[in-house]
């Protein structure tokens, strides 16, 4: 069996992608989690093997016998991990999640998504989206824990996650205004109900104007819950349609996992980044919209390419079109990756 560590990552969204994939392998794993220089950013620009950017506890952590695998994401790791396996002399295999800083070579493997537009590579495996840990049987327990909750609220019953400004796209009040009455149109139009989860990048204002707008039956999670349990995968296991901001891959990921029809809903200019239209105005997503266009495509994402390959596939819709059963692929992308991962060990 093979010896796992896994470097955790220091982002939510990262850090659940690398524990379902390490959750997914099945084998026994060694969790280190670092602490960072504040000011030490030469390692991850220059692509070097080196524990610099780390404090010296966490470099302490760090020593023989080294692991067969080593998985981690972002940037400040990949320093750590290409150390790792210099160290090992090459043995350690390093499969990274996510974006890549580094070039390709560096990597025995990555992991990736369409927003990250990187390019065919022999160590590269691109899914369509982001893994998770939604699982039926994670879905099954959510159900019955929220059934007190949820069960008598009319049906049929629409999702709506709710998340906040993403690179060029602002969810501010005017699009959670949009999004609460939409929303609540459709639920009224089938005689059904909504329940609503916001999250920790929905600012209080967006939070608001969503509630304010919102004239259906309705249950709603206002994050950060004031000490109440986050219904997020109760929701998800409730619902029968499911509404998605499109800012958050993740989200969509999770919501396409149940097998349940998949609306996205448009913040505004997602289909066309130069429609100003029912936007919100944020500098930082102007700012991005001109990263976007002129700067080299490495800085930025673009998450309007998973909205178009999901679109392409028949696996979700725009919330203004007609809904479709979301297809689930005979392999999953968490499948994909650990196939991936064993192949790679394999060839150890």
């Amino acid at each position: 069996m093979p010896v796992i560590w896994l470097i955790d990552a220091y982002r939510a969204g990262e850090r659940g992608q690398v524990r379902a994939l390490v959750d997914a392998l099945g084998w026994p794993c060694t969790i280190k989690v670092m602490s960072y220089r504040k000011y030490a950013f030469l390692p991850h620009v220059l692509g070097q093997a080196t524990l610099r950017g780390i404090t010296s506890d966490s470099a302490a952590t760090l020593s023989p016998p080294w692991p067969d695998l080593v998985i981690s994401s972002g940037v400040r790791n990949e320093p750590i991990c290409r150390w790792i396996r210099s160290q090992s002399g090459d043995r350690s295999r390093y499969v990274h999640v996510g974006r890549p800083w580094g070039a390709l070579d560096t990597f025995d493997l990555v992991i990736t998504t369409p927003q990250y537009r990187v390019p065919l590579h022999p160590n590269v495996l691109n899914n369509m989206l982001t893994l998770h840990s939604v699982t039926a049987p994670r879905l099954a327990q959510a159900r019955a824990q929220w059934e007190s909750i949820f069960a008598d609220l009319p049906s049929p019953r629409f999702a709506v996650m709710v998340g906040g400004d993403s690179g060029p796209f602002t969810l501010g009040p005017r699009a959670a205004a949009r999004l609460g009455a939409e929303a609540s149109r459709m639920a009224k139009a089938h005689g059904g109900s909504l329940l609503v989860s916001t999250s920790s990048r929905t600012c209080s204002a967006a939070q608001d104007a969503l509630q304010s707008s919102i004239t259906a039956p309705s249950y709603v999670y206002r994050w950060p819950g004031e000490g109440l349990e986050n219904p997020y995968e109760g929701i998800l296991a409730w619902a029968d349609r499911l509404i998605i901001t499109g800012d958050s891959i993740a989200m969509l990921s999770e919501a396409l996992a149940t097998g349940k029809p998949v609306a996205i809903f448009d913040l505004g200019g997602m289909r066309d980044l130069h429609d100003q239209n029912a936007r919100d105005f944020r500098l930082g997503g102007a700012l991005y919209t001109a990263m976007l266009r002129w700067l080299w495509q490495p800085l930025t994402r673009d998450i309007t390419l998973v909205h178009k390959r999901l679109h392409e596939a028949g696996c979700a819709t725009w919330l203004e079109d007609a809904w479709l059963a979301s297809k689930v692929p005979a392999q999953t992308d968490l499948q994909r990756a650990v196939t991936a991962v064993h192949r790679l060990l394999g060839e150890h």
